[in-house]
């Protein structure tokens, strides 16, 4: 799995953002059924000319529809919306269903999994008890937990649960939305001559999460990939790490804690 993904959600000109994403090096694209956007992922990703296999698309199940066979369905369902014979990762997208759905959906993803299907099984928005359960119930661990985080919401301990048991971590609005005007954030993108979401990129890269960025601007899409030539040192991530404001700093609905 590529550890720089391009999100899609609420991105009402997806096909060609995603064409876009693909053309300047994105290889991980993260969709959901809810985002009613799969058909104009696949069809991106066939007008790209890269192989099936350089791309690495994710998609989600949302709590309205899980269950066993309507889980099952949906796979299907998702299957032929994106026109692929498999989708890389398929996550439940949410704890809101209760324990017995979510175990239920769990067991048909893992179904589909061994059905080839799906190549990876995981989870998002999930708390360590909703963790616990899976492994209580005596499935393994899901492959990936994609959450809400940045400096000001970094859920350290399903982070460190996650790092615990190696599921992989994935940060959705790594860039608060577009909501950069924290000080502390431009101080440290002035230090480096990049911009504030450039900054909250990198800082998600170097604690080993998969970030999660969305833009429909060309321009935006481009300078959010350009990572890898410029590091935060222990000053900017101290700094950037003090900002955090547990639950109070989250900007997304980040239903962690349901029952």
């Amino acid at each position: 799995m590529p550890t720089l993904g391009f999100g899609v959600y609420q991105n009402y000109t997806t096909a060609e953002s995603v064409t876009e994403a693909l053309r300047v090096g994105y290889r991980h694209i993260d969709s959901a059924q809810t985002y009613r956007n799969e058909a104009h992922v696949g069809a991106a990703v066939r007008e790209s000319r890269l192989s099936r296999q350089e791309v690495f698309v994710t998609t989600k199940c949302i709590n309205k529809t899980h269950g066993y066979e309507s889980t099952l369905s949906g796979v299907d369902a998702s299957l032929e919306r994106f026109s692929f014979e498999y989708i890389d990762l398929f996550l439940i997208h949410d704890p809101m269903s209760g324990k017995e759905r979510r175990l239920q959906t769990y067991k048909a993803l893992q179904e589909a999994r061994r059905a080839g299907k799906i190549k990876s099984v995981g989870v998002s928005n999930y708390g360590v008890k909703h963790l616990e359960e899976i492994k209580d119930a005596g499935f393994e661990v899901p492959s990936v937990n994609q959450i809400e985080l940045h400096p000001f919401c970094q859920q350290k301990a399903i982070v460190s649960y996650c790092r615990e048991h190696s599921i992989v971590v994935q940060a959705y609005c790594p860039i608060l939305r577009g909501k950069l005007d924290d000080p502390t954030i431009g101080e440290v993108a002035s230090k480096h001559n990049r911009d504030p979401a450039q900054v909250l990129l990198r800082w998600s890269l170097q604690k080993g999460f998969v970030p999660l960025p969305k833009s429909v601007t060309p321009s935006r899409i481009q300078s959010n990939i350009r990572l890898y030539d410029f590091a935060l040192d222990d000053e900017d991530m101290a700094r950037l790490d003090a900002l955090d404001k547990g639950s109070g700093g989250s900007i997304s609905w980040n239903p962690v804690d349901v029952n």
